[in-house]
C-alpha cells in the first residue's frame, strides 16, 4: 500500500494547508479546463479499454454515482450520492499519506483522493495516485456493499497490523485485491482491482496475456505473495464474485495468519501455483 497510499513523504506533520487528518478542500471551482480536459480523455479511453471486462458493480457504480459527467467530479455532489448508498464519502488530500491516517479514513468509510490530476503526457504511467485513479478507479466499487464494507474492514485491520508488525503482510492482501483483483463472474474472468481499471495498458494485459498467474485467491499464499511496483503483475489472484469479498476475512484471525505466514519463505509472483 505504500506505493499506492501510504509513506507520505514526510509523514511527521500534514504539508502547509491540510486539516490534521491531511485533507484538504477540494477547491472544485479552481479546477483549470485543461484539468478537465485530461479527466474526460483518460475517462473516454479507459472506457472504451474497459468493454466488457470489468465487473458488473464497476459499470453499475459509475452509472449511480454519474461519474462519466464531463470533468473531473465535484466531490460535494458525488459525496451525496455514494453516502446515500453505502456511507462512504471521498475527502481530497494533497497526496500521499501516512498508513495510519490511510487506515483511519477507511475505517470512518472516507476514502482518500488525490487533489490533483496527471499531465498529459503522463496519461500512461504517473508515480503517485492522482484523482482519476482514486475516483474512477476505486469509487465506483465503493458504492458496492460487500466493497464498502470489505474496505472498511481492512481500514480497521490496518490499524491493528500496524500495531503487530505486519503492515507489509496486510499490504500485499489489498494490493491482491482492492488495487489488483480479478473476479470470476458468469464464468468469465473480470476487472475489480482499482489499479487494473485505471490502466489503459494493464486492463488488457490482466485478462488476455499468456504472460501472468491467475491462480485462485488464497489467503495464506497471498500474505505471503510479493509484488510488483514498477510493471504489470505477475500474479492476480481470482476470487469468485464480489460477494464473497467479506468472506475473504471470515478464516480466522488475520493477524494470526500473518504470523504463521512470517514462519514460511515469501512466493515469488512469478512462480505458479505448485
Amino acid at each position: 500500500m505504500a506505493e499506492r497510499h501510504g509513506a507520505a513523504k514526510d509523514p511527521t506533520a500534514p504539508p502547509p494547508g491540510a486539516a490534521a487528518d491531511w485533507t484538504v478542500p477540494q477547491d472544485w471551482q479552481a479546477l483549470t479546463q485543461e484539468e478537465h480536459a485530461v479527466w474526460d480523455l483518460l475517462f473516454a479511453r479507459q472506457q472504451q479499454a474497459l468493454a466488457g471486462r470489468a465487473v458488473g458493480a464497476f459499470e453499475q457504480g459509475l452509472d449511480l454515482l454519474r461519474l462519466s459527467r464531463p470533468g473531473i467530479p465535484d466531490f460535494d455532489e458525488l459525496n451525496e450520492r455514494l453516502f446515500a448508498r453505502t456511507g462512504w464519502t471521498v475527502v481530497a488530500v494533497p497526496g500521499l499519506v501516512p498508513d495510519d491516517v490511510f487506515f483511519e479514513h477507511l475505517r470512518a468509510r472516507r476514502f482518500p483522493a488525490g487533489n490533483f490530476i496527471r499531465k498529459r503526457s503522463q496519461l500512461d504511467y504517473l508515480e503517485e495516485p492522482d484523482v482519476f485513479h482514486d475516483v474512477f478507479g476505486h469509487v465506483p466499487l465503493l458504492a458496492h456493499p460487500e466493497m464498502a464494507d470489505f474496505m472498511q474492514a481492512l481500514g480497521e485491520l490496518g490499524l491493528r497490523a500496524m500495531g503487530a508488525g505486519a503492515l507489509h503482510r496486510l499490504a500485499r492482501l489489498y494490493w491482491y485485491t482492492v488495487e489488483f483483483g480479478l473476479a470470476r463472474e458468469a464464468g468469465d474472468l473480470r476487472i475489480y482491482g482499482a489499479g487494473i481499471v485505471s490502466s489503459f495498458g494493464e486492463s488488457r494485459f490482466a485478462l488476455e496475456s499468456p504472460e501472468p498467474n491467475r491462480p485462485a485467491f488464497d489467503l495464506e499464499r497471498v500474505l505471503r505473495t510479493t509484488y510488483r511496483t514498477d510493471s504489470f503483475q505477475e500474479s492476480y489472484f481470482v476470487i469468485d464474485g464480489l460477494d464473497g469479498l467479506p468472506r475473504l476475512l471470515e478464516n480466522g484471525d488475520l493477524l494470526a495468519l500473518c504470523a504463521e505466514a512470517a514462519k514460511r519463505p515469501d512466493v515469488d509472483p512469478s512462480l505458479p501455483p505448485a
